[in-house]
């Protein structure tokens, strides 16, 4: 048996599943197409999460387009970060040229230019429907993890959260939990401790300085009302395609903190909105993560944790989380065992770094008779990638390089004006941008210490109406003035008594 014939049958045997598939390209042996050979993946293990990592310009970006073109076809929904700005012509047919015709043709693919359903979305004041969540939806434990607090700081934010449940007191965005951070520090400190303990100066200072800090990366924008509904990301449009909602976060590249701080919010609001579905034939929702560094980049122990275990118990919601990054690195280790799909493009070796970072990489990936995987990597051409994913039992398919297939949609971005039209035809867009300032934490606050303040002003009116005038001082109100007076005075009785015999100290004689 040659070894063409005997690879074709490994990747057939692998990568034939039972329920409902997509084709991502053909497998390649010694640098050609093995015809025959497809590579598909099973919408059944989908939510079994995935990683799509290679170096600048390989590929990866139009490997998650396609992803998410056959996704939408099936009718699931798709989430995608896009953090470049360069997802938006997915929303736009794509145009052939010869080398897509040329590519199709080797792959036995049919290529139909489409255009697919998107919805915009952002966290900040660009084009598209706000995100938002409030302060109270983070809770405290989630907030905490945030923050970076420590267990006796983060003890004192449940305090708070209680604290604001107790005398509904709403918590929408940062500043009401700032002020009422204020306000239990000083005017509310003694009705606070009374209730529910001591309160540390050194605690709320921390506190205070490490909100300041996430307002610094523009969370303001972030927290707030109308609070976006997971539903609204689940959705199938008239023709049956699975909505791609595109979250357009191309400014928040340098914060990110902030990225972080959204993407955790997400995932948990995920994971408690939705029931326990157990295997499904295909995910309720699949997103996509690009440049995944920043979301691992400044988080702590504690979010890293909360990220892994979010990551291990989400698909059992139906939900596929896929991590798009230049170095596979760049995801801790273990996020990346709950990986199950692995696309890897190529990665260069310009340094002894690299090279070691590679051979690592490699030993991540199925053992294989028919590629020397540590330098197949460096040799991977654009468009093509090593793919491994898990079949319906869990077990890792053959390793293949696999000439991917082209994106049927733009394989650029959409113009200002393309964008303006899909914001104004869009449901969710006009559910979410209008801007509820609701009466909350901050305002009622400020309206009892304002009550405070005036009462008493009032009262201290009352007690000075109720004490009587002072009488004007006089000339013989100085004390000085009196004691000359009570002198003199003295003086002249004892004059008069001497002069009628009654003065000193005995009867003086006449005779």
């Amino acid at each position: 048996m040659s070894d063409s014939t005997k690879f074709l049958e490994t990747v057939n045997a692998g990568y034939t599943f039972k329920g409902e598939s997509f084709k991502i390209g053909t497998a390649m042996l010694n640098g050609n197409v093995v015809s025959g050979a497809d590579v598909l993946i099973p919408f059944k293990t989908l939510n079994r999460h995935g990683l799509i990592a290679g170096a600048t310009g390989t590929g990866k970006t139009k490997t998650l387009q396609i992803l998410a073109e056959g996704l939408s076809d099936a009718s699931i929904p798709v989430l995608l970060m896009d953090i470049k700005g360069d997802l938006s012509g997915i929303a736009a047919a794509g145009t052939t040229n010869e080398k897509i015709a040329e590519r199709s043709q080797k792959l036995n693919i049919e290529f139909k230019p489409t255009a697919y359903p998107v919805d915009l979305l952002t966290l900040s004041n660009q084009k598209g429907a706000r995100l938002r969540a409030t302060v109270s939806e983070f809770g405290p434990v989630l907030l905490s993890k945030i923050l970076g607090l420590n267990d006796t700081q983060g003890g004192f934010v449940a305090m708070i959260f209680m604290y604001c449940d107790n005398n509904k007191l709403p918590l929408l965005d940062l500043k009401d939990f700032i002020k009422v951070l204020q306000y239990v520090s000083d005017e509310g400190k003694e009705e606070m401790e009374k209730d529910y303990g001591k309160i540390s100066t050194t605690s709320t200072g921390t506190i205070l300085r490490k909100v300041i800090e996430l307002q610094q990366q523009g969370a303001d924008v972030f927290f707030g009302e109308k609070s976006f509904e997971v539903d609204d990301l689940m959705r199938i449009n008239n023709e049956g395609k699975g909505m791609v909602s595109i979250v357009r976060v191309t400014d928040l590249q340098d914060r990110p903190k902030l990225f972080s701080t959204f993407m955790l919010q997400l995932l948990a609001e995920l994971y408690a909105s939705c029931p326990e579905e157990g295997d499904m034939d295909k995910p309720k929702l699949v997103m996509f993560i690009d440049e995944a560094h920043l979301i691992f980049q400044e988080a702590n122990d504690a979010l890293l944790q909360q990220i892994e275990t979010i990551i291990k118990l989400i698909r059992s919601k139906g939900i596929g989380i896929y991590f798009c990054t230049q170095n596979p690195m760049d995801v801790p280790a273990s996020v990346l065992a709950q990986l199950g799909l692995k696309i890897q493009h190529a990665l260069r070796a310009f340094t002894a770094a690299d090279r070691k970072m590679i051979k690592q990489t490699a030993e991540n990936y199925p053992e294989t008779d028919f590629y020397k995987t540590e330098d197949l990597i460096t040799q991977l051409g654009t468009g093509e990638a090593l793919v491994t994913i898990l079949n319906e039992k869990g077990i890792p398919t053959p390793l293949v390089h696999c000439m991917l297939r082209a994106p049927q949609s733009r394989m650029d971005i959409l113009s200002d004006a393309e964008i303006d039209t899909l914001v104004n035809k869009s449901n969710i867009a006009a559910k979410y941008n209008e801007i509820i300032d609701n009466k909350s934490a901050y305002e009622i606050l400020t309206e009892k210490l304002e009550d405070a303040a005036k009462r008493d002003e009032v009262q201290k009116a009352d007690e000075e109406k109720k004490t009587p005038a002072k009488k004007e001082k006089g000339f013989f109100d100085d004390p000085t003035v009196k004691s000359m007076t009570r002198t003199a005075g003295n003086s002249i009785v004892r004059t008069l008594l001497g002069v009628l015999g009654l003065g000193g100290r005995g009867r003086k004689r006449l005779f």
